[in-house]
């Protein structure tokens, strides 16, 4: 009786068996300056509390392009688990928001809001409805109750998320998410 033994949807590598083999693997991609390894890396030691490793594996994974992980240090400024540094947060929203993270998009749309600039905020908040962001469309449903955007302002939102939405769903995505339930912890932090 053969059995296929489960593979990561990403690598097709078998996925490892122990912890150990685990921690080897990631151990092995940051090494070698991956940046999505880098960037988990320092997400682990964000969720741990440790904010000057995961300083330094984000700042790192930042340099080498990745998006999330320019987000996570602008979370780091605003949250003050380094120096508050209100430059350096907006610089680094800006790069995930470029990169299209919409978290980041939408951050952005929220600064840009409480600096009474209406009209960039709402173009920020499109953006990020257009990527899919659901706390954009909540965001958004409030505006338009408050009288802040237009009932037409609001249906493009609702029909560019929907469609953001439905763009996403394919059987390789199922896979991914299957795989991600299936190792739980250990595969935290590749799906951002």
């Amino acid at each position: 009786n053969m059995r296929l033994e489960p593979k990561c949807p990403f690598c097709r590598v078998p996925i490892p068996k122990t912890e150990k083999q685990n921690s080897r693997n990631r151990r092995k991609r940051r090494e070698a300056n991956d940046p999505y390894a880098l960037r988990d890396q320092g997400a682990r030691y964000l969720q741990k509390g440790d904010y000057k490793g995961a300083f330094q594996y984000l700042t790192k994974a930042a340099e080498l392009g990745e998006v999330t992980a320019h987000y996570y240090l602008s979370i780091m400024y605003d949250l003050g688990h380094v120096k508050k540094d209100e430059k350096k947060r907006l610089y680094h929203l800006e790069q995930a928001a470029i990169g299209g993270h919409p978290s980041a998009r939408y951050n952005l749309g929220h600064h840009e809001w409480v600096n009474k600039r209406h009209d960039r905020a709402l173009r920020h908040y499109m953006i990020a409805a257009r990527q899919g962001d659901d706390d954009t469309i909540k965001w958004l449903m409030k505006a338009f109750k408050g009288g802040n955007i237009s009932k037409e302002g609001l249906a493009a939102a609702l029909r560019a998320h929907q469609a953001a939405v439905d763009e996403t769903k394919s059987p390789q995505r199922a896979e991914a998410e299957a795989a991600k339930k299936r190792c739980g912890d250990d595969f935290d932090g590749f799906m951002d």
